[in-house]
């Protein structure tokens, strides 16, 4: 399990289906309907968390975003809101959202909240795992908006038999946001490109 914390309400925790003990065979869509299982797992994820990043959840809502980018890989991003002062005995509410990727989405966009996590990915995907980006799309550019920095994959090779292991890195140093024409015209607008080709390449073997 990797425990990441993201701001000082929010983290991230990187999760295989083998350390979930008895639930090991459980898949995301389960885990999500499981109401027993799911409330002993994240409860032990949250005592690991409070352990590890001092993120103590007592007496606060918390909204658990779970994403799997491989079958038994899970991606949870936790953040916490804390009651108003004037609720008496606040009890801690757990409220759990689904996303999973389009596997056979033929466009993508990936989200990084600085330039040195995207050049972490590129030298991740392409020194520990080998992956030939050029082989995952035809159009893979990066352009930098309002403070974070975002990959956008045209035409991708949905039959590449990387492209799971290209999502599975993804989730360590950025997140899959949801495709769409009205968000790439802004990204083409307001954004600015910072590489127009060959993105991940280029990251590779520029900045490593």
């Amino acid at each position: 399990m990797k425990i990441e914390k993201l701001t000082e309400n929010k983290i991230r925790v990187i999760i295989n289906s083998d350390e979930l003990g008895n639930s090991s065979d459980i898949n995301l869509h389960n885990l999500m309907s499981k109401a027993m299982e799911t409330q002993e797992i994240f409860s032990n994820i949250l005592k690991q968390a409070e352990k590890e990043v001092n993120f103590n959840t007592d007496g606060c809502k918390l909204l658990i975003e779970a994403f799997s980018s491989l079958e038994d890989i899970f991606v949870l991003t936790i953040t916490r809101y804390f009651p108003d002062t004037n609720t008496t005995n606040p009890k801690k509410k757990l409220v759990v959202k689904r996303k999973t990727f389009n596997k056979t989405a033929n466009h993508a966009i990936c989200q990084f909240e600085t330039f040195d996590a995207f050049c972490d990915f590129c030298i991740n995907l392409n020194s520990l795992h080998k992956v030939d980006s050029a082989k995952l799309a035809k159009s893979i550019a990066l352009f930098t908006w309002k403070n974070s920095y975002y990959l956008v994959l045209k035409n991708i090779n949905t039959k590449d038999d990387n492209l799971k292991l290209f999502y599975s890195t993804l989730s360590e140093f950025g997140k899959l946001l949801s495709c769409s024409e009205h968000f790439e015209a802004k990204l083409l607008e307001h954004g600015k490109i910072v590489i127009k080709k060959n993105a991940i390449d280029i990251g590779t073997r520029f900045f490593n």
